[in-house]
């Protein structure tokens, strides 16, 4: 013999028929956490950030960077 159940509900009307929590306040609180924590770290590794954080041991480093690729991208040119 064989018996076949069709249940049409919700996710909520399924999960308040086995009794368990409602618990989309705290998705809800946690995703914004988490986005507000994403929104840093995207603002932490913008390039204009990331150049300005290479560069400030030394103002004249960014000069010094350009030269050592003027060398390497001209051969010719007198060290």
């Amino acid at each position: 013999m064989k018996v076949k159940f069709e249940v049409e509900c919700t996710p909520d009307e399924a999960r308040q028929f086995f009794g368990l929590p409602d618990v989309k306040p705290m998705q809800d609180a946690m995703m914004s956490k988490l986005e507000s924590q994403m929104t840093e770290a995207v603002d932490r590794f913008s390039p204009d950030s990331l150049l300005r954080s290479w560069f400030a041991f030394a103002p004249a480093g960014a000069d010094v960077m350009r030269d050592m690729f003027d060398r390497l991208t001209k051969p010719g040119r007198p060290s």
